[in-house]
């Protein structure tokens, strides 16, 4: 197997990454900017280590030096995808990350013709965020075909990590997200509700700004899209409220503020909670003439999923025969990818 690596592998998803890789017998070279925890993490494991800042262009190509292909982990990927991609164009190594990021996907698919000159697959997403919802979507557009909406959604309990709760605290200066008309539209907070039936009862949930506003569009080509999680209807209310203060949550220090107090506070869960915390994943196209196809599927922990994704997408595009360019999770590995995670459960279609 040709060299791969992960970079941020001392966050908490970095670290759970790598220990599976270990147990997998694969052997990837761990890196980061954090000199110390990652010395520490590649010795525990035997592994072979990198140091290198994204911020300096030169130390980045030169810690890709080769290396062919990288599974990004170092958030907030607004900040750091850009400039790890523009590395991997130039040492011609496949860029892979865990972003969620609505804008981060938007700016990589505009990426496309530079990857495929470059002979690499970018591929953004390769966990949690977003291959589930990703292949229920590739599914029901195979299931109906001329589909102009799609609904998208999930339960889990899974938790935060540090790097999601940061990421979560900047995203709520964005205001909520649906494409509406092949557009992206910013909405005010928990914008739409109804009662959804993830796989595990009927519950009430309300639209958040998840990346398959732009990943399911391009997998799909559907122009109307919007996701959905569970939320009690009075936590729903207190975050619509939260709109009338949108711009000053978009102050720089009370960013940081925020950032601070859920670094602190958030360490990610333990494996305990990750064994117990199943997610039911779920969607819903449907055409002009009022037909609709339902899709569900009950998967792992959006951690775990994460962890096999990523190695699942490492091992894809060292061993495959890739066309290069950009791809969403499903349209690389196949619709039927999130199946293969370990934990997960088939899909199940149903029409209306």
């Amino acid at each position: 197997m040709q060299q791969w690596m992960i970079y941020g592998a001392n966050g908490y998803t970095g670290q759970l990454i790598a220990h599976e890789a270990k147990a997998q017998g694969l052997t990837p070279i761990l890196a980061g900017r954090n000199r110390e925890a990652i010395a520490a993490l590649a010795s525990e494991l035997g592994f072979e280590h990198r140091i290198f800042d994204l911020r300096d262009e030169a130390a980045t190509r030169d810690g890709l030096e080769g290396i062919r292909a990288v599974a990004h982990c170092a958030g907030p990927f607004s900040a750091t995808s850009q400039p790890m991609i523009n590395a991997c164009m130039v040492t011609h190594c496949h860029y892979l990350d865990i972003t969620g990021e609505i804008d981060v996907f938007v700016a990589a698919q505009k990426r496309h013709h530079d990857a495929v000159a470059a002979n690499i697959v970018i591929c953004p997403g390769v966990g949690f965020d977003v291959i589930p919802t990703d292949c229920i979507a590739a599914t029901l557009k195979s299931e109906l075909p001329d589909a102009d909406h799609l609904a998208l959604g999930f339960d889990s309990r899974s938790g935060f990590s540090p790097g999601t709760a940061k990421t979560s605290v900047e995203s709520l200066k964005m205001g909520g997200k649906v494409r509406e008309k092949d557009k992206i539209r910013t909405v005010p907070l928990a914008f739409q509700s109804r009662d959804i039936d993830f796989g595990n009862g009927s519950k009430f949930a309300v639209t958040i700004p998840w990346g398959d506003i732009a990943t399911a569009w391009y997998t799909t080509g559907i122009d109307n899209i919007a996701v959905f999680i569970p939320m009690a209807p009075s936590a729903a209310a207190r975050l619509r409220k939260l709109d009338a203060i949108r711009p000053l949550l978009a102050l720089a220090p009370v960013q940081a503020l925020l950032k601070r107090i859920a670094g602190k506070r958030v360490k990610g869960p333990d494996s305990e909670q990750r064994e117990k915390a199943r997610t039911y994943v779920w969607g819903e196209a449907q055409n002009r003439a009022g037909k609709k196809v339902t899709a569900r599927i009950e998967t792992a922990n959006g951690y775990d999923v994460t962890v096999h994704g990523v190695l699942m997408a490492v091992k894809h595009v060292l061993e495959a025969e890739n066309a290069p360019g950009y791809f969403t999770p499903s349209r690389l590995m196949g619709a039927q990818c999130v199946e293969r995670l370990p934990g997960s459960g088939a899909m199940t279609i149903s029409q209306q």
